[in-house]
């Protein structure tokens, strides 16, 4: 018998790199960027297996810091309509997410709140039209919550316990880490196709993760909506003892007329804090003081670069400045002012990534001749995203190519964090 015969012979479509095992091999894929692995699948009937049917093994190499990757998730509109994209801001890749499953009865959802706990994503609450409501005009509240499990081969979104009231424009923010819960307070049933009315709430309830339940907490000192929420860990990194605390500010609750006839709402000019173990609310004061400005801006928290213990809050408003909270102080200053304005007045999105705040806007205006020709036929948006470092107080800008179909109101555009 020829040598050659004796030695075995390698299935090629079962190993993942020829002459690595396959223990090897996953480390090094687990490398490549989660935007990237649906490009990946393609390569071998190997990697596709791999990356279709390993993501739990994906999720645990990848618990290294140093391969995690920071990624931000947009909800254009409703996402059992519209699919949510994830953005990868290190290599400009893009990768679409599953819809929400289809309610047959209820459409327009908007004013949800998308949360990240860990390797899953959850959709909570929200306001939407039901065809089985009176009058069909009227916007009703949701209390659906679903979750995206990234560590799920092949899965979908799932259904899990409800909230116990039904709410949008509401505070969120998740609490104790990873395998902790979400915490929700205010929010009421107002849709963004009316400018005014719609109800309020004041309830606040904790989601307990491994329970699939929510509890009720102690109401917030008045009613109130269309605020934000988040969580600081006050003695975090340091030899104190941490204690979590739930902070609320901003928001409408009551609301006056103008002649009697226009309904104007009264802003929430002041700061509500609870301490999570105690579960007691607290009043810290108002922001502002007499004349200045009494209507929150979107907020967006820097907890990668804690500053005494505290993470580091800031504000976009109407007039195009950054603003830093003093937790201290309980006021605003100005920190800086965004470099390129949108001229035609419309909205910015504004989050924080990887300790950095991104200032997301629509680009109009495009030079099309500088677009490759192979790429002219690709329809698309284009994103220009100004990121502030707090930390160097310096800009830099990036533009890219955006996967949706139409422009995006960054007044209604849902956005958050995950990390893969």
């Amino acid at each position: 018998m020829a040598k050659s015969t004796l030695i075995p012979q390698i299935n090629q479509t079962l190993t993942l790199i020829p002459s690595l095992p396959n223990d090897i091999s996953s480390i090094i894929l687990s490398y490549i960027p989660f935007c990237f692995h649906t490009r990946a699948k393609l390569t071998s009937k190997s990697w596709y297996n791999f990356f279709t049917h390993s993501k739990t093994l994906i999720h645990n190499l990848r618990k290294n810091p140093q391969i995690q990757s920071t990624l931000l998730v947009i909800f254009p509109d409703d996402p059992s309509l519209s699919s949510p994209y994830l953005f990868d801001p290190t290599h400009l890749a893009w990768a679409p997410l599953p819809r929400t499953p289809v309610n047959p009865h209820a459409y327009s959802l908007s004013n949800f709140s998308a949360i990240s706990l860990g390797p899953h994503l959850y959709v909570l609450g929200g306001s939407l039209f039901d065809t089985r409501s009176f009058p069909l005009d009227r916007p009703t509240a949701s209390s659906a919550v679903f979750r995206l499990d990234f560590t799920v081969s092949g899965g979908g979104w799932t259904c899990v316990a409800p909230m116990i009231t039904a709410r949008g424009s509401f505070a969120a923010a998740a609490v104790g880490g990873g395998g902790g819960g979400i915490v929700v307070a205010g929010g009421g049933s107002r849709h963004p196709m009316f400018g005014a009315a719609g109800s309020r709430v004041g309830r606040t309830e904790r989601y307990e993760v491994e329970r699939d339940e929510w509890v009720a907490m102690e109401e917030l000192p008045g009613y109130r909506a269309g605020c934000v929420g988040f969580t600081v860990r006050r003695g975090a990194g340091t030899e104190d003892e941490e204690e979590e605390e739930f902070w609320v500010m901003g928001g409408y609750g009551g609301t006056t007329t103008i002649a009697g006839v226009l309904p104007v709402d009264e802003q929430c000019r002041d700061v509500v804090v609870m301490g999570l173990e105690e579960g007691k609310w607290r009043e810290v004061g108002e922001m502002w003081g007499d004349g200045q400005r009494g209507r929150l801006g979107k907020v967006a928290v820097v907890d990668h670069q804690l500053v005494n213990g505290l993470p580091q809050v800031f504000m976009v408003d109407e007039n195009h400045d950054i603003c830093r909270f003093n937790m201290a102080l309980n006021s605003w200053s100005k920190e800086t002012t965004i470099p390129q304005k949108n001229q035609d007045g419309s909205s910015y999105g504004f989050v924080a990534i990887q300790g950095e705040l991104h200032v997301i806007s629509l680009l109009l205006s495009v030079d099309l001749s500088e677009i490759r020709r192979s790429r002219r036929r690709k329809r698309g948006t284009f994103l220009s995203m100004q990121i502030y470092n707090p930390k160097t107080k310096s800009w830099r800008s990036l533009v890219t190519r955006s996967p949706f179909q139409c422009q995006l109101d960054f007044r209604t555009v849902v956005m958050c964090t995950i990390c893969l």
